[in-house]
């Protein structure tokens, strides 16, 4: 999932400077570093897997969903290729660990502070959406998905057939919606937070994806990247 830039990449041959590609650090990774890449995945799942059995007492059909997908994830972490083109950039690896941890964040802050209810009803359909499409982007990834920004292929069927980026929209749906069941200042401050990391993600993908042979034809079938008709 990613695009282009000017700066050092990483092949077989060792590092060498690329015309028109962005200041941001690629590799292709031999076996040994994809292994331990996709032990990091795994466990960084399972630990959440973990956290979302201890927290939920009872499963309704979102956590059913939730939990369908941490299992696809471990599945994808131990039989997915390795990238073609990774971006190791410091400001990536940065997005990516703010991405993971501002829900945790949100949920935190939310046990010390006061909160407040705005549309628990909209919020409960929003999630529910949104964790549908969060799936059913994940299942049309499958072997392509990963933390970092890389080139595995680029997915063009099911929801990448209206946006180029559905999971990370199906994240910012399910945002709205949890802001909607309870909320305060710090919840979304934090949310403020977690967009900005993903957009940047947006652009660090799609610098990468611009690799793929097929890239240019998918940007011009598919013009937006979250949300149809706007952006």
């Amino acid at each position: 999932m990613t695009a282009a830039g000017g700066g050092p990449w990483q092949t077989a041959a060792g590092w060498r400077q690329i015309s028109g590609v962005t200041a941001m650090e690629l590799r292709e990774f031999p076996i040994r570093h994809r292994r331990w890449a996709d032990l990091l995945l795994f466990g960084v799942t399972l630990v959440e897997f973990g956290v979302l059995l201890y927290l939920t007492p009872t499963f309704s059909l979102i956590d059913w969903i939730y939990l369908l997908q941490h299992l696809v994830v471990l599945g994808i972490a131990l039989t997915r290729p390795a990238p073609e083109i990774q971006d190791i950039s410091l400001l990536s690896g940065f997005a990516v660990a703010a991405a993971y941890a501002y829900p945790y964040a949100e949920i935190i802050w939310l046990r010390w502070r006061p909160r407040e209810e705005a549309w628990p009803e909209a919020g409960l359909l929003l999630v529910t959406v949104a964790a549908a499409l969060s799936l059913g982007s994940l299942l049309t990834l499958g072997r392509f998905f990963g933390i970092r920004p890389a080139m595995r292929g680029l997915a063009t069927r099911g929801p990448y057939r209206a946006v180029r980026h559905p999971m990370y929209l199906s994240y910012m749906i399910s945002d709205i919606g949890y802001n909607f069941q309870e909320w305060n200042a710090g919840t979304a401050l934090l949310t403020l937070c977690g967009w900005i990391a993903l957009l940047y993600r947006i652009h660090a993908e799609e610098q990468v994806l611009s690799h793929h042979a097929d890239w240019i034809q998918y940007r011009a079938a598919v013009r937006y990247r979250l949300i149809p008709g706007v952006w």
